[in-house]
């Protein structure tokens, strides 16, 4: 029976074979996921979420976009209990669709619009620690394309750090997750202690008028936001190494998105109220490239900015780490099911982990720092939203409703409320920077990604004589 698939412990590899073990705990889990949400996050797209409803109005986007997050991780906790197993998104879709007809399809999409999506995401850190570099090296901002190179080789960096066993990495996550907790600690109190409100509430004329531009403000402020959060299904891509899923899996998301909703707002309370927001918005100044650098400098002088940049570096390539950690095993798990290529479906013999998807996903990490970074933030949330958001919620009414014989060990609180709102405000999310100017451009990007890939996909099924050219093996796998 397929559920009886669903719920095997780890890689398929024969006995004597290098294989994934289940080591992580909810303390690791909740680090990951930490790491990858916060790392250089906030620091960066302050200026950016200000700019979307110009003013500080604009910090009502932390708020819709939480409320995202928290209905969209329930959807996430209750898939991630009862279905865990490297890949994360990717075994949600495979398993709640049918391996064998649909899932077949919409893994394969989620695997290959990963390769457009993901490594942009870890490209967006890279590219915000070359902003932050400029605070440091002076005169690096002149010099576009030696941040652009800088960039890359962080990317190669994190990828040849991560060459060594999960166990190993485990424990160093704790050490970034700390170092992270103390540098985002520093500007929340320093904010708090220096806080002029007159200066952070200093609305323009008509600010919270009602209309078609503060709603498309609002949602351009939520994707950007959606980014700060995106992360807290990262363990989840580790299943297969997370030791009782069930529990630990809920936990992970739930804690990390409400942690991280305090400490961001709080981040960008605080840098507004020191910093001015008009001043942020400027593109080139030090405020809109470094704003937490300038915030510290104002606050303690110099020294303490230079000793704030550099704990900024260390907590962005955290999250840079939990990244490729984590998208580094989906094309293992696409190839390990024949949905990639065979290639990849390895582990390294004496590190057990998949070093071939490893070095894939660095090496396109590194091509993707060539890239604007406020491009890049939308993009990478547009492009992914129809596959992946909208595709596992959707995936999750089908689950409960086609195979009531999987065990739900975590079931969502209000069910079925909280994924009809996570719904809801995908398809916000989705449309609102298509209605900004030039948006046309990030509808071409999400639909030529996933029409790509439904091309491939059945140009690939075609030669391989697979689902539809074939009939599903559902009689023998009992799927739908």
């Amino acid at each position: 029976m397929e559920e009886h698939r669903v719920e095997k412990d780890v890689s398929n590899a024969g006995e004597g074979q290098p294989q994934l073990r289940r080591r992580l705990g909810v303390l690791n889990a909740v680090s990951i996921n930490m790491s990858n949400m916060i790392g250089i996050g906030p620091f960066i797209t302050v200026p950016i979420i200000i700019a979307t409803m110009g003013g500080p109005q604009s910090l009502i986007s932390w708020f819709a976009g939480a409320i995202l997050a928290i209905v969209d991780g329930l959807v996430i906790s209750e898939l991630g209990a009862a279905l865990p197993g490297s890949g994360g998104t990717y075994v949600f879709l495979r398993d709640s669709y049918g391996r064998e007809r649909w899932g077949r399809l919409m893994a394969w999409l989620f695997a290959w619009e990963f390769l457009f999506f993901g490594t942009l995401e870890i490209a967006s850190g890279t590219i915000g620690m070359t902003q932050y570099l400029t605070f440091l090296w002076k005169g690096l901002a002149l010099h576009p394309w030696a941040m652009k190179l800088i960039a890359a080789g962080i990317a190669i960096t994190a990828m040849l750090s991560l060459y060594r066993r999960i166990h190993d990495i485990a424990k160093l996550m704790i050490v970034l997750w700390i170092t992270m907790l103390a540098t985002t600690g520093w500007v929340i109190v320093s904010g708090l202690v220096k806080m002029n409100l007159h200066l952070a509430l200093s609305f323009p004329h008509g600010a919270f008028s009602l209309s078609l531009s503060f709603l498309i403000g609002l949602g351009n402020g939520t994707v950007v936001v959606i980014y700060n959060f995106l992360g807290y299904y990262q363990v989840c891509y580790l299943g297969d190494e997370v030791k009782q899923p069930e529990r630990t899996i809920p936990y992970a998301v739930i804690l990390s998105i409400l942690a991280v909703t305090v400490i961001d707002f709080l981040i960008s309370f605080g840098l507004i109220s020191v910093v001015p927001w008009r001043e942020m918005i400027r593109p080139g100044t030090p405020a809109n490239l470094a704003v937490a650098s300038v915030f510290m400098s104002r606050i303690y002088g110099n020294w303490a900015a230079i000793l704030f940049t550099a704990m900024i570096l260390f907590t962005a390539f955290a999250s840079i780490f939990a990244l490729m950690l984590g998208y580094s095993r989906i094309p293992f798990a696409a190839a390990r099911d024949g949905l990639f290529f065979r290639w990849f479906d390895k582990l390294h013999p004496q590190g057990e982990f998949p070093n071939r998807s490893l070095v894939l996903v660095g090496v396109l990490a590194a091509c993707a720092s060539f890239f604007n970074l406020g491009e890049i933030i939308t993009g990478l949330v547009v492009a992914r939203v129809l596959v992946q958001f909208i595709g596992h919620t959707i995936g999750l009414f089908v689950l409960r409703r086609r195979k009531p014989a999987v065990r739900l060990p975590f079931k969502m609180w209000l069910y079925p409320l909280p994924a009809i709102l996570a719904l809801i405000g995908w398809i916000y999310v989705f449309f609102s920077p298509i209605l900004g100017p030039e948006g046309w451009r990030y509808l071409v990007y999400a639909f030529s990604t996933i029409g790509s890939g439904i091309v491939l996909y059945f140009v690939l099924a075609s030669k391989r004589r697979e689902w539809p050219y074939e009939p599903a093996r559902t009689a023998k796998t009992g799927g739908p």
